[in-house]
């Protein structure tokens, strides 16, 4: 066990020496009204906060960063708050994807730019989750991360409402004319009642979920729903336990080993996740130096039975449920035995101490082995000629005769193309057609925006048909359903396959074979390549450039080539002069 010796901080190589450099940094503390005895031999920790007012899932996100300050105190740390990029997924256009990257490589840069000891991290609308991690993977100083929690159920007219799902839901009750001016307000006040992420088990909670179950969050954290006062208590504990890990050395690299890796893989299979698990997972699990790939999660998803019945995957309950079942540590009680219970997590505990005593509340809701929701796992990995690097579908979520398919393709170049003919009545189309929208990609998008669920044709809801076989390069929101195949790489926009299909070209689905194939002669397909030609740039300047230049593929995680660890040194400690 390391000494508690304060001349072992990282904070004191600031303000340790008795030199001119760490008397401006001691006097620069002084004048933000700290005496010396307030910061000097204690753990500084940064609380880095991804609030703002137009993130309404961190809206609670001031209170809990006094929570946080509060645990730090009592623990003997130094607190300090350190904002950060908010990414919040409602409002950052054209993609808060986009975006990720950046809030990766701030976090990275304020951790080690700074005299932080460790830090809380505090997120959890979508890309908020994955960004923080991948940061604070790279610059590795003890970390804990504090999840938003999910906001309350929705509620219209005696009906509980799913962010998300039921707006897409009652948006094609909308456009069918079933739906009044009154009712449409009321469902639009009704969907969201609170602070917190979204109360399914969207990529939000999932996220918050792998964050856990890689070992980087307290037991129970990432359940409890965000307006519970359990949460407040959950933000101080949080504050007293990361000093307890700067005095103890407890590095992010001891915790997000290849086994944690796979064990927050398995825990996503059985929760149902959003298709964007794959994305973060692949880019958190490759900061920490483990070489995750669409295969390894397929084949979890093959022996992995999906055992939370919550929304949109399962079909009743929604994340408040999950909470007052048990919550994730419930969950991966059930499926004890998949896991790896000897790692290490943040509490100082191995996973399996941390489950010891837990129970299931409630077997309808977080379902035993025996009683699956669906009896494999949330996510399928296809390949195919159209997605020679993978594509990703969500089984689960959509009615099992698309689970083999064949039909002719309606492709779009666009979405405000795309947008049009589906609002059109007379447009040619049947519950047999495969809608493809392309050019959506991480560089097509730009920023490989959540387009993938596309909207069903006005023609065909008329008709009373809800769901057809969607296929794009785009992502879903994991609060979606229906018969998407997303992530199609590599992207159309750089020469991928998915580039090459035709409007009518016959399109073929196997899923329990894991295909996804255009039936089209090789020699066709090598004049269409030869004549296909790259679209001009999305950027030419500012972060958009750097983006296009270096964003990965979807299969590899859509990190920057450069920020990966095997892409060369860490940057390591800065020079204080």
């Amino acid at each position: 066990m390391p000494t508690r010796d304060p001349k072992r901080l990282r904070s004191a190589r600031w303000f340790a020496p008795d030199d001119l450099r760490s008397f401006g940094h001691r006097s620069r503390m002084m004048q933000l009204g700290y005496a010396e005895e307030d910061f000097r031999d204690r753990p500084i920790i940064g609380v880095l906060s991804t609030w703002s007012e137009l993130n309404t899932c961190h809206s609670h996100f001031p209170e809990r960063v006094q929570d946080v300050k509060r645990g730090v105190a009592q623990a003997g740390g130094f607190a300090v708050e350190m904002p950060a990029l908010s990414v919040d997924e409602s409002f950052t256009k054209p993609t808060s994807m986009l975006y990720r990257n950046l809030l990766a490589m701030e976090t990275e840069e304020m951790i080690r730019s700074h005299p932080l000891d460790g830090v809380v991290l505090m997120g959890g609308c979508d890309k908020t989750t994955p960004g923080l991690v991948m940061g604070a993977l790279s610059a590795g100083v003890p970390t804990i991360y504090l999840p938003a929690g999910p906001m309350l159920r929705g509620n219209y007219a005696g009906k509980v409402l799913g962010s998300g799902s039921d707006a897409w839901k009652y948006w094609d009750e909308r456009r069918a004319g079933n739906i009044t001016d009154d009712e449409w307000l009321g469902i639009q006040a009704g969907i969201a009642r609170s602070a917190g992420t979204c109360m399914t088990m969207g990529t939000a909670s999932t996220m918050t979920a792998i964050a856990e179950a890689l070992g980087l969050s307290l037991t129970g954290a990432s359940s409890i729903p965000a307006v519970d006062s359990g949460h407040q208590r959950m933000a101080a504990a949080c504050g007293r336990r990361i000093v307890e890990m700067v005095w103890d050395e407890v590095t992010p690299d001891r915790i997000v080993t290849e086994a944690a890796c796979r064990n927050a893989a398995t825990v996503a299979m059985a929760t149902g996740c959003s298709t964007n698990a794959v994305v973060h997972l692949i880019a958190m699990a490759r900061r920490a130096g483990v070489h995750l790939t669409l295969d390894d999660l397929d084949a979890l998803g093959r022996t992995t039975p999906l055992i939370a019945n919550v929304r949109p995957a399962g079909k009743e309950y929604l994340m408040e449920d999950f909470y007052y079942a048990g919550g994730l540590s419930a969950l991966m009680k059930q499926i004890e035995n998949r896991l790896d219970c000897s790692v290490m997590t943040v509490t100082g505990k191995t996973l399996g101490e941390n489950l010891e005593g837990v129970q299931v509340y409630n077997e309808d809701v977080i379902r035993p082995l025996s009683n699956p929701v669906y009896h494999e796992g949330s996510l399928a990995v296809l390949r195919g000629n159209l997605c020679p690097d993978g594509a990703v579908m969500k089984p689960a979520a959509c009615d099992p005769k698309f689970h083999v398919h064949e039909g002719p393709a309606l492709v779009f170049d666009s979405y405000p193309e795309m947008k049009a003919a589906v609002d059109d009545e007379t447009l040619d189309v049947t519950p047999d057609h495969v809608m493809v929208l392309r050019n959506a990609g991480p560089q097509g998008g730009p920023g490989f925006p959540e387009w993938g669920m596309l909207p069903i044709p006005k023609a065909l809801i008329r008709q009373g048909h809800r769901d057809m076989l969607r296929i794009s390069d785009a992502r879903m929101s994991g609060t979606s359903y229906g018969a998407c195949i997303l992530h199609v790489a590599p992207e159309s926009y750089i020469g991928g396959p998915l580039g090459l299909l035709k409007t009518g070209d016959i399109v073929r689905l196997d899923l329990p074979n894991r295909r996804l194939d255009m039936l089209v002669a090789e020699d066709e397909l090598a004049r269409r390549r030869e004549a296909w030609a790259p679209p001009a740039p999305r950027f030419e300047r500012g972060y958009g450039y750097m983006f296009s230049q270096h964003v990965t593929q979807a299969d590899q995680g859509c990190d920057f080539n450069f920020l990966q660890t095997d892409f060369g040194r860490t940057a390591g400690e800065p020079d204080i002069f």
